[in-house]
């Protein structure tokens, strides 16, 4: 599925545009293509406010593993878990390679390592230290 996924978005895009130009001309032609331009940069907007975020804390570092461990669901994007945790998770696996798996630690060095594949989450698994 996920290859297919782009690039039925640029067929679906190119499909559009066809439509919006035979139905309604070169205004909506402008129109349709004002029209992804705008969802183009409303993604891109969201992507480098996540990234703002995630610049100002340390690599790998979470408020609380519990509640992000909590909150975690199979299926979203590592940019949805990047905006949760305000934080860039530190890279386990080589560049790369598939499944991609990062952590997050709290101050309390519970931890919580997930994996990737295709950019979604697959499993994750919360590690909490050894009380006494």
């Amino acid at each position: 599925m996920q290859k297919l996924q782009k690039p039925f978005v640029i067929l679906a895009a190119g499909a559009l545009l066809y439509m919006a130009h035979r139905a309604y001309g070169w205004p909506g032609l402008a129109a349709a293509g004002g029209g992804l331009m705008m969802w183009l940069l409303l993604h891109v907007t969201r992507l480098m406010t996540v990234l703002k975020r995630a610049a100002n804390q340390p690599i790998g570092h979470v408020g609380s593993a519990v509640m992000l461990n909590a909150k975690l669901r199979p299926g979203v994007t590592l940019m949805h878990v990047t905006a949760q945790t305000r934080s860039l998770g530190e890279r386990l696996s080589e560049e790369g390679i598939e499944p991609e798996v990062y952590r997050w630690t709290d101050n309390g060095h519970s931890s919580v390592t997930a994996e990737f594949q295709g950019g979604k989450l697959q499993r994750w698994k919360l590690d909490r230290p050894a009380t006494e």
